[in-house]
C-alpha cells in the first residue's frame, strides 16, 4: 500500500517553497510520494488570475522531473467544477484505493479555516492530514488541536507566494531564485505574468 499525500494548489506558479515542502513531507513523514494535485478553480479564489491548466501541469511537470517521489496531477482537471477536495479524494479512491492510501497535505493556515471545507467531517473521518507549518492570523479549531488524523510536520517555513512572484515578475524584478530552473525557462520563453 502506498501512502500518497496529495498537495492541493493552483501553483501558479510553483515555486521552490513548494518543492521544499513537498520534499520535505516525502522525506521526513511517513509519506512515500507526494502528488501535487493542480487545481483548475479553487471555490476560494477568482478564476481569471489563473494560466491555462496545461500550462500549469506543465511547469510542475519541468519543477518535479528531477523527484521521482514528487508527481504532477491533473485529476481535477475532468472533474466538475467548482473542485471539492472531498469529491477529488472520492475520485481517487475509486480509482487507485486498491493500492494507494492518501493524505492530505495542507498549511497551518488552511487548517485554521478547514472547518468551512465542504464534508470536513467526512475526510477527517476517513482520511489523514499533514499539516506544516505557516506564519498566519487566527486560530486553530479546538476539534483539531488533538485530534489523532491530524500531523504536524516539522517542515520550514516558507513565506513565498505566488501572487508576490507573478507581481514582482510583471514589475520587471528578477525572481528566479524563487523557481526551479525548468519552470524560470517555460515561463521566461512562454513570455507568462508579464
Amino acid at each position: 500500500m502506498k501512502k500518497v499525500g496529495l498537495f492541493f494548489g493552483t501553483f501558479n506558479p510553483i515555486h521552490i517553497g513548494h518543492l521544499i515542502i513537498a520534499n520535505h513531507m516525502v522525506e521526513f513523514s511517513d509519506l512515500d510520494e507526494v502528488w501535487f494535485v493542480i487545481t483548475p478553480q479553487s471555490p476560494f479564489k477568482v478564476k481569471q488570475s489563473l494560466l491555462d491548466n496545461n500550462h500549469r501541469y506543465q511547469m510542475v511537470f519541468e519543477a518535479v522531473q528531477e523527484y521521482p517521489k514528487l508527481k504532477p496531477s491533473k485529476i481535477e482537471f475532468d472533474l466538475p467544477q467548482p473542485n471539492y477536495t472531498t469529491d477529488t479524494l472520492a475520485h481517487l479512491d475509486d480509482n487507485y484505493g486498491k493500492d494507494h492510501r492518501f493524505s492530505l497535505i495542507m498549511g497551518e493556515d488552511n487548517l485554521k479555516s478547514f472547518h468551512k471545507w465542504k464534508n470536513y467531517e467526512t475526510i477527517l473521518e476517513h482520511y489523514s492530514i499533514h499539516v506544516y507549518p505557516r506564519v498566519s492570523e487566527g486560530k486553530v479549531e479546538q476539534e483539531f488541536k488533538d485530534h489523532p488524523k491530524i500531523t504536524r510536520v516539522d517542515a520550514p517555513i516558507m513565506e513565498i507566494s505566488s501572487t508576490f512572484i507573478r507581481k514582482a515578475h510583471k514589475a520587471g524584478k528578477n525572481i528566479r531564485p524563487l523557481l526551479p530552473y525548468k519552470v524560470w525557462k517555460y515561463m521566461d520563453e512562454m513570455n507568462f505574468y508579464r
